[in-house]
């Protein structure tokens, strides 16, 4: 018989706080803070990688086996996990690259300490050309809130640092580990690291962006309204809505009362999804849509320039989630704009297009955004070599069909 999932969130919590204690007692304490004024941080060694990578996955993978004891295996969720094993395996000869730039590239420093939690970590990926501060994208990546990870974002991040901008990858719990709460506060601890911190890996802290990916694009548009109404309210902060020039929303939910079974459909139970979300009565306050239109004119005022992308083929968050918060944000006074791509889906232009090689739509938007006002950085730009092809395209179109997202 099925436990409850409020049962089986209990024993998932001592599980958790019992690997978290086995950690802390085998590893030293490392200082969240890079030395002034230099951009030789020592990262962490291959084998200290490795090893905290293995304990995550351990830890990860227990605490998700033991919720799925207690919840049972539905037939979408296997099927999904079978898709994925074959998308991953099609676009595997990308991926491998990839990973090799991630380990072995000088110019990414992995697992940078921001805070006290097990995944409290975020890797940057810093351009070679370091002779001026850089620009910052602070991003957060996607992961259906449950399967997120830092190096997700290694793809991005070498396309953007090949570019001149600095890429801060943040790392957050997942469920079964944390809830939204936990994932909201862990981003926003990042982004505090990256705003009061980035100036000693060469960054400009006057050029601050945040991205987020799917659930990441809503955890960081979570974090955004927060603070934003933190800020206005007058409580204290440790970092400012007004040192983001601009938030880039990438195929994301922003109202969790229209997604839910959306998601239920799809795979992601409605018990499941609303145990990630704290419950029903949660939804609202976790859905920036709401929390904008809610808002006082004081809040809207502070948030930066918001620019939502997605795909008009996307089924795993239909692009409309993105309309209607760009709607509501307009409608109360924010600056607000939507980049529809026709015909991509949920991956397309996050994952299968930088694989392609070539032109990147999504970078190349980003990037018009941020050198709108730097003729010499756009320059460079158009001058730079074109990103070589890590897939060959019949791996793409297959991996198209097959893909769960």
């Amino acid at each position: 018989m099925r436990a409850s999932v409020e049962e089986a969130g209990a024993l998932l919590a001592r599980t958790d706080s019992a690997g978290r204690r086995r950690r802390r007692s085998s590893s030293p304490v490392r200082t969240a803070s890079p030395r002034p004024g230099s951009l030789r941080r020592h990262s962490s060694s291959f084998r200290e990688d490795v090893g905290h990578a293995a304990s995550e996955t351990y830890l990860v993978s227990r605490l998700t086996f033991t919720l799925l004891q207690y919840l049972g295996l539905g037939y979408r969720w296997m099927a999904q996990l079978l898709s994925l094993t074959i998308y991953a395996i099609l676009l595997m000869p990308g991926f491998l690259q990839v990973g090799y730039y991630y380990f072995f590239s000088s110019q990414v420093r992995r697992s940078v300490v921001y805070g006290d939690q097990p995944r409290n970590r975020l890797d940057l990926y810093i351009p070679e050309d370091n002779s001026r501060p850089c620009p910052v994208m602070a991003f957060v990546t996607g992961g259906a809130w449950i399967i997120g990870y830092k190096a997700w974002g290694a793809l991005l991040g070498r396309r953007l640092a090949e570019r001149g901008i600095i890429v801060a990858c943040i790392d957050y719990r997942n469920f079964p580990q944390g809830t939204i709460g936990d994932m909201v506060h862990d981003a926003s601890q990042g982004i505090s690291f990256v705003c009061n911190n980035i100036a000693s890996y060469g960054g400009d802290p006057n050029q601050i962006y945040l991205m987020g990916q799917s659930a990441g694009a809503h955890i960081a548009a979570c974090a955004l309204m927060e603070q934003a109404v933190k800020e206005s309210g007058g409580h204290p902060v440790s970092w400012s809505v007004t040192q983001i020039k601009a938030y880039f929303g990438l195929s994301g939910g922003y109202n969790m009362h229209n997604l839910v079974d959306h998601f239920h459909q799809r795979g992601l139970y409605r018990s499941i999804f609303l145990s990630i979300m704290e419950g029903e009565e949660s939804l609202s306050r976790y859905s920036p849509e709401i929390v904008a239109k809610t808002s006082s004119a004081e809040t809207i005022a502070l948030l930066p320039l918001i620019v939502l992308m997605h795909g008009t083929e996307d089924y795993s968050i239909p692009s409309s989630a993105s309309q209607t918060f760009v709607d509501v944000l307009q409608q109360a006074g924010a600056q607000a704009r939507l980049l529809l791509y026709e015909g991509k889906t949920h991956t397309d232009i996050f994952l299968q297009d930088p694989l392609r090689g070539g032109r990147d739509p999504l970078v190349e938007d980003v990037l018009s955004i941020i050198h709108a006002d730097d003729a010499i950085a756009r320059q460079k730009i158009a001058l730079a070599p074109t990103p070589k092809r890590l897939v060959y395209e019949w791996q793409l179109k297959l991996a198209r069909q097959i893909s769960p997202f």
